[in-house]
């Protein structure tokens, strides 16, 4: 009895450079087809475009005549058009409060860029300790911070006024007694100190995500080699969250640059930001909203450098601290 052994020899791609491109970028166009829709690309389009035009239209305003935009609409420029440039200068110069609006603009940078850079510290140092350093209790008070965010904001601005504006007392000892609202007059430590506190949930949660990824293969034998927490943090965590780290940076800084509502309870007269000299430039009857409309540009300027910038983090960030986890 014979048996017959049968070596089956490797094959070879023997198709041509030229070939295995066009294969390629076949197999791409059928992906791309199964993952797009052309109904749903058509209605994005449409959208986007009736979501623009209140946006242009408050651009062309910007440029037009206090004049004819009280007479004519501003759809009237295609056929009489006429630009002006005083607006902004107006809007610069002027403001329905006590400061101008280009005042508050430096208001509004000295409040964001500190409260960014305040929050990602905090934020990332938490995030660590979370992450990587056994305690009792650290499944709950992770939990604990991250249910805050359920938390309305307007829930917690009255109880943290009052703080402020009488300092905290334990055993007859005034700790923090700087929060006076009557002794900061020309100080942003309360806008500060608010926009950190309402940042940490959000922060913590998408900043913990990220960290916790990363192997811990890196984070032992970096142990093995005697780094401490802080060497661990500085050279090793902080360089490879700088994605998580830009995308919070970014949203952060559209959210303080963007409020309202914080900077006009717990900011001084003296430090009023962008939005509340905007809210009321249009005047007392809302007969100058044309100032406003140059204003509202000029407000978006440093938000959308900011973005520009950090564009090419903003999505891989984000999506890595959403996901993961």
């Amino acid at each position: 009895m014979t048996t017959s052994t049968v070596v089956l020899e490797p094959t070879t791609d023997t198709r041509s450079a030229r070939q295995v491109a066009r294969d390629t970028r076949k197999h791409e166009a059928m992906a791309r087809k199964r993952l797009t829709s052309k109904g749903a690309t058509i209605a994005a389009i449409v959208i986007a475009f009736f979501w623009t035009i209140p946006t242009f239209g408050l651009f062309i305003t910007s440029f037009r005549p206090g004049s004819d935009t009280q007479s004519t609409g501003w759809w009237t420029v295609f056929t009489d058009p006429s630009f002006t440039l005083d607006n902004y200068r107006l809007a610069l110069t002027s403001g329905g409060t006590a400061l101008t609006l280009a005042q508050s603009f430096l208001n509004s940078l000295a409040i964001t860029i500190p409260v960014v850079l305040f929050a990602l510290a905090v934020a990332s140092l938490i995030a660590y300790a979370f992450a990587w350093i056994e305690f009792k209790g650290r499944n709950f008070f992770f939990i604990f911070i991250f249910a805050l965010q359920i938390v309305p904001l307007q829930m917690a601005l009255v109880p943290l006024l009052s703080l402020f504006s009488r300092g905290l007392t334990i055993n007859d000892v005034t700790i923090f007694p700087g929060f006076d609202l009557r002794g900061v007059e020309h100080s942003f430590a309360t806008v500060w100190i608010a926009h950190v506190i309402f940042a940490m949930p959000l922060a913590i949660f998408l900043l913990h995500n990220f960290i916790a990824e990363i192997p811990a293969e890196v984070i032992e034998a970096a142990r093995v080699d005697g780094a401490g927490h802080g060497q661990i943090f500085f050279r090793l965590i902080l360089p490879l969250a700088a994605p998580a780290l830009a995308s919070f940076a970014v949203l952060e800084f559209i959210w303080v640059w963007n409020d309202l509502l914080v900077a006009t309870i717990f900011a001084p007269s003296s430090s009023l930001p962008l939005t509340q000299s905007l809210n009321s430039l249009s005047g007392t009857w809302g007969d100058q909203w044309f100032l406003q409309s140059a204003g509202t540009f000029i407000s978006i300027l440093v938000p959308l450098i900011v973005f520009f910038l950090l564009q090419r983090f903003f999505v891989r960030g984000l999506l890595a601290g959403a996901t993961k986890g």
